[in-house]
């Protein structure tokens, strides 16, 4: 077996089916990234696109909790399937089968007019005020410092 731990961003919102015994199954791309400098001193991105599976529990967690652009930690085994398609040709995919999918950032809260990232979201992190901040004395900073900049995708 080959194990696999992912962090990335969906690139879409989990796609739901069930198997025919009715386990649920969800199916999403995931992105990956990195960056460094290349041998021209410029700064070099790099992205990578994964497809994951997962079933049951995990399935349920996905399909109730995670939307495009959510950062999610995956881990699991890497594994290729093999099929015929319609026109008798061979096809295959190698995807990362999920053992243990975890979100890394904070629910998008619903925002109109907000892509639920970024400013807005950091809006809605402690917000609530404390004693010393509704009768107007300072206190060191309560919101997080969160600044997922833009997913990428």
């Amino acid at each position: 077996m080959i194990r696999a731990i992912l962090i990335g961003r969906l690139g879409q919102d989990p796609k739901t089916a069930n198997t025919q015994t009715g386990t649920i199954i969800v199916n999403f791309s995931l992105a990956t990234d990195e960056s460094y400098t290349g041998q021209d001193g410029n700064k070099v991105e790099k992205t990578e696109w994964h497809r994951v599976v997962a079933f049951g529990k995990q399935a349920e967690f996905c399909s109730s909790y995670l939307t495009k652009g959510r950062l999610v930690l995956v881990e699991g085994s890497i594994q290729t399937r093999k099929w015929q398609d319609q026109e008798g040709r061979d096809q295959s995919t190698t995807e990362v089968k999920a053992r243990s999918i975890q979100a890394l950032d904070p629910k998008p809260q619903h925002n109109p007019g907000g892509d639920g990232w970024g400013k807005d979201l950091n809006d809605n992190i402690g917000s609530k005020k404390s004693d010393k901040q509704s009768s107007g004395q300072t206190s060191p900073k309560s919101k997080m410092d969160l600044d997922f900049g833009d997913p990428p995708f």
